[in-house]
């Protein structure tokens, strides 16, 4: 229990060490009032007490029982009793019909949006997030069972803009052992042990794979995220590169030359495609290879149409006068009403 506890403190500081010279900075932590969390909860606290930091918490309610809803305003509660201030309860819709994606990716884009607009409100430096090893290890198995690039699967990030990872190389039952040292009340939802829901049978199969591969599998498929991430940063970069060689200048629309597009390597051009695309319109998370490869037919074609998420269209335009080569338009389309 001690070394658990060690373990998440170390974790928490080394996570927070460059606010430490900042005056008063405010710290918040998404709190849903389980083990993870919670611990956290309260590892954060002792550390802004240890290096003058201020601690608060949000605590999302997306309303889908009376029994979460009660655990929200508990874990609001718990929160208060380890000395967070402020603390803020903010409710989200459960449901969405605009949104795309299934439930549970509906209801984390809600979460990040609600978690991001209360940093904002409130002035925090940083949001710490609760997300362990093994929830890295099964981001990654939920990568591979889709098909997914090395972008996806290089797992969730230690740190994207406010959002921290403390725990992310931390085992769940570190945290855990952690959080009963600290004698601390944790809510377990009922929707963890639900097969319904896609993370949980990942889960299950997670432990499946420890025993069949033995110990130390987690920490493994979460070393595969961490050397992809880096490989994807690389491509990217170079992809960014290429988008800037290619933009047309001084056009509306996103104008993209054909040429520098074709001496690319597959996987840089791809992304650049896929960059444009989301320059001209396109949601992110609604891109996939099958359009990143319907952009590179095109490019390579030299003609034709592409018709893209958010009302967006690629299409090739032949050279005309004042025009040096051939070029591919990305633009929205304009509804009417």
């Amino acid at each position: 229990m001690d070394d658990a506890l060690t373990v998440v403190h170390v974790a928490v500081r080394d996570c927070l060490s460059d606010l430490f010279d900042s005056r008063r900075a405010l710290v918040l932590v998404a709190c849903s009032g389980g083990p993870d969390s919670l611990t956290l909860a309260a590892v954060l606290a002792a550390t802004a007490r240890a290096h003058d930091l201020r601690a608060g918490a949000v605590v999302v309610d997306h309303g889908w029982s009376a029994e979460a809803s009660a655990a929200g305003e508990r874990a609001a509660g718990q929160c208060r009793e380890l000395g967070l201030e402020p603390v803020e309860l903010v409710a989200v819709p459960g449901r969405s019909t605009g949104a795309s994606g299934g439930p549970e990716a509906v209801a984390r884009a809600a979460r990040y949006t609600a978690l991001e607009e209360a940093a904002q409100r409130l002035g925090a430096a940083a949001v710490l997030l609760g997300h362990t090893l093994d929830d890295q290890a099964e981001t990654v198995l939920l990568g591979l069972g889709r098909g997914s690039g090395a972008r996806s699967l290089a797992g969730m990030p230690a740190r994207r803009g406010r959002f921290r990872r403390p725990f992310l190389s931390v085992r769940r039952k570190v945290v855990a052992d952690a959080g009963a040292a600290l004698q601390l009340h944790p809510w377990h939802d009922p929707a963890n042990d639900d097969p319904a829901y896609t993370r949980v049978r990942v889960r299950r199969l997670s432990g499946e794979l420890e025993k069949a591969l033995g110990a130390g599998t987690a920490q493994a498929l979460a070393r595969s995220a961490q050397l992809l991430r880096e490989d994807a940063d690389a491509l990217d970069e170079l992809a960014a590169e290429l988008l800037g060689r290619s933009l047309v200048e001084n056009t509306g629309p996103c104008e993209l030359w054909v040429s520098p597009l074709r001496e690319a390597l597959p996987a840089i051009r791809r992304r650049a495609l896929l960059a444009a695309a989301q320059r001209a319109g396109c949601p992110g998370g609604a891109l996939t290879h099958r359009h990143a490869l319907a952009l590179d037919k095109l490019v390579a074609d030299g003609r034709g149409q592409v018709a893209l998420p958010g009302r967006v269209t690629a299409e090739v335009m032949r050279p005309s006068p004042g025009h040096a080569g051939a070029r591919v338009c990305l633009k929205r389309r304009i509804v009417a009403g």
